[in-house]
């Protein structure tokens, strides 16, 4: 497993919380795994609601009808990727 950054670590926490994610720890996600599917098992009510807290949290909205979401929603560290290019908060 891949160490988190500090952005990876906190936006961990915001995924964890946003999700109820029970019996998972912020610090135990690998960066580098998959949201979904194998990974961390997220699904698409996941997905809607994780663009949600995001938008809340960063300050921009994640849009369904982006062509890259498959990019952006790969991993952890992808998603902390695009946060840290966008965010306005």
């Amino acid at each position: 497993m891949s160490e988190q950054t500090a952005s990876e670590r906190a936006l961990a926490e915001l995924l964890v919380d946003s999700l109820n994610l029970e019996g998972v720890s912020p610090d135990a996600i690998d960066p580098e795994a998959a949201l979904f599917g194998t990974g961390l098992g997220l699904d698409s009510i996941d997905a809607l609601e994780l663009a949600l807290a995001v938008g809340k949290h960063y300050g921009f909205q994640l849009r369904s009808d982006n062509e890259e979401n498959r990019r952006v929603f790969a991993s952890l560290r992808s998603l902390s990727t695009h946060i840290e290019q966008h965010r306005t908060a």
